[in-house]
């Protein structure tokens, strides 16, 4: 039997999709959501841009696809088995991401595409909501070992931990570093500590 037939079928139009969709982010890295356009994507994945519109039809839904599969190199929940460790750790990781040139580019991209498109604002809420969803258990842990008080709201406490990191990219206009994100996990340990956080 050749050897060679035992390629997998399909392996081509896969190469072609992670082709396009890698090159998806690379423009919104370079010129942005608003700057980038199917042709351009097209043009530096190396396929025509027929075969673009074909499979997504629109910019709206490569990057909207683009953005999904990124989202799913997801940011775990630490287990340093302290919520001081943990908080800093998860601080860390977003400092690292928004420090990054694809990082920065896709926050961008969720914040300036949700504003002109339903589809990309869908895709916004999910892949925050999927976030929440895998470093919830930080709070959720450290209650059970009585490291914070119980009522704890979960959502408040990661949303406050995030929020200056943020703010430091999106409205300063500059990455935030380490020293910030560890500053974040103080104020927002401090807090959680005080009952800042706790269900009335």
């Amino acid at each position: 039997m050749n050897e060679t037939g035992s390629v997998r079928p399909g392996g081509r139009t896969a190469r072609t999709r992670a082709a396009v969709l890698d090159a998806t982010l690379a423009e919104l890295v370079d010129r942005g959501y608003e700057g980038m356009s199917v042709e351009t994507v097209a043009g530096r994945a190396g396929v025509h841009k027929t075969t673009v519109y074909r499979r997504w039809g629109s910019k709206e839904r490569l990057v909207a696809e683009a953005l999904e599969t990124a989202a799913e190199s997801r940011i775990g929940a630490p287990e340093t088995g302290y919520v001081e460790g943990d908080l800093r750790v998860l601080a860390r990781a977003i400092q690292a991401t928004l420090s990054g040139r694809e990082g920065v580019a896709a926050v961008h991209a969720l914040v300036s595409g949700a504003r002109v498109s339903p589809e990309v604002g869908r895709i916004a809420r999910r892949f925050w909501a999927t976030r929440m969803a895998h470093v919830g258990p930080i709070v959720e842990c450290a209650v059970e070992r009585g490291q914070l008080r119980r009522g704890t709201r979960t959502a408040e406490v990661i949303e406050h931990l995030a929020a200056p990191l943020y703010h430091r990219l999106l409205v300063r206009g500059e990455p935030p570093t380490e020293a910030d994100a560890d500053l974040a996990a103080a104020v927002v340990l401090a807090a959680a500590r005080a009952g800042v956080f706790a269900a009335d």
